[in-house]
């Protein structure tokens, strides 16, 4: 049985054997290095066939790595509120129904190396299945994922069971209504999604309030009084990173 240190050493030389201007690259013996390098590589990989045996030798390590960060199951957790919880952590690490991952319109997920967005960590520990998914489903939709509407796919090597991928609106000045009402058809429709799916739990992170520069406390409002009137029989999870997105939402949701 292979170590973690064999494991990610074996899926780099694996990824840089694939990519012929890689070939000449040398493994860093540093296990940090070693990590950043393993996650760029999986970061900027094109949606295309991979061999068995890296998925298998992937999905063991990054389940182990995702083990020994923590997981946390919604269900031990407490409701703010009938249905609705509000939890600060690392979403990549939440046992539940289903995530919501803030997409682009490409939906197949961030190519910056490293980068710090939820897409990038989301597609990182879900293992390259998740890419090529994702493109499975814009090739037979055949043009780019609309703003406010979301898809379904399973998550791979993720605690939860699915991924919700929805494309929030980029704001550029001030707000407008239009914005508004498209950052409540994210939630919307992941909603309605899940509700068709028969799936019990949706953990929401802070949408479009990134990257696409949505107003962190506006954008809170908004998918709170979205979630109370449109989640039914679903749970509701609110994700947090940042400190000053949990105040929000703690005074929001009492």
């Amino acid at each position: 049985m292979m170590t973690q240190t064999e494991r990610r050493r074996f899926l780099i030389a694996y990824l840089l054997r694939e990519e012929p201007r890689y070939r000449g690259m040398t493994i860093p013996s540093d296990e940090a290095e070693q990590r950043k390098l393993l996650r760029s590589l999986m970061n900027v990989r094109p949606p295309r066939p991979i061999g068995e045996e890296f998925l298998t030798v992937q999905d063991e390590y990054l389940r182990e790595e995702i083990s020994r960060k923590g997981v946390t199951d919604m269900t031990d957790l407490t409701p703010v509120e009938p249905g609705i919880y509000l939890w600060q952590g690392d979403i990549t690490t939440l046992r539940c129904g289903a995530i919501v991952n803030a997409a682009n319109s490409g939906l197949t997920g961030c190519y910056l190396p490293c980068h710090g967005c939820i897409d990038n960590a989301i597609h990182t520990w879900a293992g390259v299945q998740l890419r090529l998914k994702c493109a499975e489903i814009m090739a037979k939709q055949g043009h780019e994922e609309p703003t406010g509407r979301a898809k379904l796919t399973p998550a791979y090597n993720l605690p939860c069971a699915y991924v919700l991928h929805t494309v929030g609106p980029i704001v550029a000045g001030e707000v407008t209504a239009r914005d508004r009402e498209a950052l409540a058809s994210c939630y919307r429709s992941c909603l309605e999604l899940a509700r068709q799916n028969g799936i019990r739990s949706v953990a929401f992170c802070c949408i479009s309030t990134g990257e696409f520069h949505f107003p962190n406390g506006e954008a809170a409002k908004i998918a709170v009084e979205t979630a109370r009137r449109y989640r039914g029989e679903t749970e509701v999870l609110f994700n947090v990173f940042k400190d000053v997105d949990r105040e929000i939402y703690r005074e929001l949701l009492g």
